[in-house]
């Protein structure tokens, strides 16, 4: 009987892409910022990575998860709202979130109770994951549940496809990246949605990453052109202190004040039971910071309905209500077809439709499992 690995190892190809190959037979990635030597026989910290008779080896060929979304529940807000986003993921990580809440699809070979997830997955071609799309009425295509960086040539296989049929595609990700592995995804991609899971660098190593890592990867990604994203999970005692939380609204308006962000409730999952959920009003607080911080669009969220200002677009220069929401559900949109406000003209960064009468508005605002 195989194991688990002897599984996935069986679902990889030979890459020479995002690799450096090595006198010694050993290789240097470059998927993720960890940018691991591998020598022969060995894995990178990803798991899913390896190193056979000096070739790199990648992920390629299945889908572990595979659903439509609505595209807010990314989150991305100014990406074609009311809009749904056919989402796949794979397996592996290079991070170890003790939160984690997809972690039976992401620990999968370093905690022996997700081998689990094995039982998910299902081998599909890129042009199967196309032709799903085009059944489900996706406007976009996205990489998610796990951590894609480390799949990043079975997305592109599947984003070249995606690009010729009008598919924009999305990544949702830790922001652990390398130069290399974005200037590799960026004739394909439109939106990136990173965490920003603490601007502590001692508390970022003990999730398995590095501060500045993070923060250099939404500087790059956002000058690239990249449609950018950032979520922070506010965790009580982690991460939820006044001045924490400043840094990194200074740090995102330093970047660009027009990049959202969205502080979201922690609810404990996982290995992190301890603290108790966000309280609603450590959520205000966290938005309010946000705003003072000179972020133009500050978003809470996993708490529906709770805090529905900060669920909504406005117009930052007029207020002008532009695009009303409750979890994932819109149930206003009143941008033009410019993208922009109808009542003073200002133009909304983000990626609109031109046919603004087409959005759908108070949809199930549920994933849709795919078959």
């Amino acid at each position: 009987m195989k194991t688990v690995a002897e599984i996935l190892d069986g679902m990889t190809i030979a890459s020479a892409e995002l690799v450096e190959a090595l006198p010694d037979d050993s290789v240097r990635c470059f998927a993720c910022a960890h940018r691991c030597l591998i020598h022969e026989g060995k894995r990178g910290i990803c798991k899913v990575r390896f190193n056979h008779g000096g070739k790199l080896h990648v992920p390629w060929g299945y889908v572990a998860g595979l659903q439509a979304d609505p595209i807010e529940k990314k989150p991305f807000f100014h990406v074609l709202p009311g809009s749904d986003a056919l989402t796949f993921g794979m397996l592996g990580c290079d991070f170890h979130c003790a939160n984690c809440q997809n972690w039976v699809s992401s620990q999968m070979l370093r905690d022996p109770a997700a081998d689990e997830s094995i039982g998910y997955i299902r081998r599909v071609s890129p042009e199967q994951i196309i032709m799903a799309a085009k059944r489900s009425g996706a406007s976009v295509i996205a990489s998610s549940y796990n951590e894609p960086l480390i799949t990043s040539e079975w997305a592109v296989s599947i984003f070249r496809l995606a690009a010729q049929e009008g598919i924009k595609c999305v990544y949702v990700s830790n922001g652990n990246a390398t130069p290399q592995v974005l200037e590799y995804l960026r004739p394909y991609l439109t939106g990136y949605k990173i965490d920003l899971k603490t601007m502590r660098d001692k508390q970022y190593r003990q999730l398995g990453g590095v501060l500045k890592n993070v923060l250099d990867t939404i500087r790059m990604a956002h000058k690239l052109g990249l449609w950018v994203e950032v979520v922070t999970l506010v965790i009580p005692g982690f991460n939820d202190s006044i001045e924490e939380l400043m840094e990194a609204g200074r740090f995102i308006t330093s970047v660009s004040p027009d990049i959202p962000w969205h502080v979201t409730a922690f609810h404990p999952d996982y290995k992190m039971v301890e603290p108790d959920p966000t309280p609603v009003k450590t959520l205000q607080r966290a938005a309010e910071i946000g705003q003072e911080a000179g972020v133009k669009f500050v978003y809470a969220g996993n708490l529906p309905g709770s805090l529905r200002e900060y669920e909504n677009t406005h117009c930052p220069r007029c207020q002008t209500l532009l695009v009303e929401r409750t979890g994932y559900v819109i149930h206003q949109y009143q941008l033009t077809e410019a993208g922009a406000c109808p009542k003073c003209g200002t133009k909304i960064p983000g990626i609109w439709t031109d046919h603004p009468e087409s959005v759908k508005l108070g949809g199930w605002g549920m994933p849709r499992l795919f078959a």
